[in-house]
């Protein structure tokens, strides 16, 4: 029997599979069991209302998907009050993907949500721009991310997980900076800057222009971001990008995460994160793993590793 249990950020989870935030929503119990998650991760909160941008949001790529959703939404009041009771109806535990666009706003609205009962722990989105910045990310520099996590942490004390970006030149800097901050996990990454061309229109297929190219063909990518964090910094890191099958997950684990999230694949198949969980669970038994956790940065450099089959 292969223990499926980890540890992450703070939170005991049953199995190191969850979405990836804005990629999931609670209506989804009625495809499948959502209790048999690890955890459940809300689609980015923002202090205020929020319009979006302008259509169209989503195009699809050769391998991929791009998108620029603008997070819409109707606010963090409008959440806590109304949306909460629905997310309370599941075990696993609630991280709520928390997007701000500035320090200040950060802090508010951690507090708020620590004061908000049934939320675990936050993800702070701190992909996001940055007013005081010029509209900068704030994960893009590490005294921005750092700025932004430092404030959360002073406001809370729930587990507070970091979503990197991989836009930016130095992702283990920032890794480095978000954990003396006081974060308790890095989430690695979010969606990397892309764009396509609609050429009988002359023009981009987004409204906004550029968008988050996920899917499969940023797994290699968002796998070295893992892979360069976790030989930077001591607390967890989650893995997510490009993920689709229990093999991408075991890299992702092997790479040094200690969890992963499941985004882009969801829209494909709704069934994606377990079928990763299950096939996660057989490639443990077959390879003589008692804990999934014993995955952990067997393919970092200096690991004693396993003999091969």
């Amino acid at each position: 029997m292969v223990n499926m249990a980890v540890q992450i950020g703070g939170l005991a989870l049953a199995n190191p599979v969850m979405p990836a935030s804005g990629t999931f929503g609670p209506e989804l119990a009625q495809v499948f069991d959502l209790n048999r998650l690890g955890a459940l991760v809300t689609k980015s909160v923002t202090p205020q209302y929020r319009e979006g941008n302008p259509l169209p949001r989503l195009c699809e790529t050769e391998a991929g998907v791009l998108n620029s959703i603008g997070i819409p939404g109707k606010g963090l009041d409008h959440f806590c009050a109304h949306a909460m009771a629905e997310w309370r109806r599941f075990a696993p535990p609630l991280v709520v993907s928390l997007s701000a666009d500035s320090v200040a706003a950060f802090a508010e609205a951690a507090a708020r949500l620590a004061a908000t009962p049934g939320v675990a722990a936050i993800e702070a989105n701190i992909s996001c721009p940055n007013l005081e910045e010029d509209g900068r990310a704030f994960a893009m520099h590490p005294q921005s991310a750092a700025a932004a996590i430092a404030a959360m942490r002073a406001a809370c004390t729930l587990p507070l997980w970091a979503k990197l970006s991989p836009n930016t030149a130095d992702i283990a800097a920032v890794a480095r900076a978000v954990e003396e901050a006081g974060a308790d996990a890095v989430v690695v990454a979010n969606t990397i800057l892309g764009l396509a061309i609609d050429i009988e229109r002359m023009a981009p297929k987004l409204g906004a222009g550029m968008g988050g190219f996920s899917g499969p063909a940023f797994k290699p990518i968002a796998l070295r971001l893992v892979w360069q964090c976790a030989q930077a910094v001591r607390i967890p890191v989650i893995g997510v990008g490009g993920i689709a099958s229990a093999e991408d997950a075991v890299e992702f684990l092997m790479a040094g995460a200690s969890a992963v999230q499941v985004g882009t694949a969801s829209f494909v198949s709704p069934n994606a994160m377990l079928n990763v969980l299950d096939g996660l669970q057989a490639f443990c038994a077959r390879r003589g793993f008692a804990r999934v956790s014993d995955l952990t940065g067997l393919a970092l450099p200096g690991r004693m590793r396993p003999a091969a089959e």
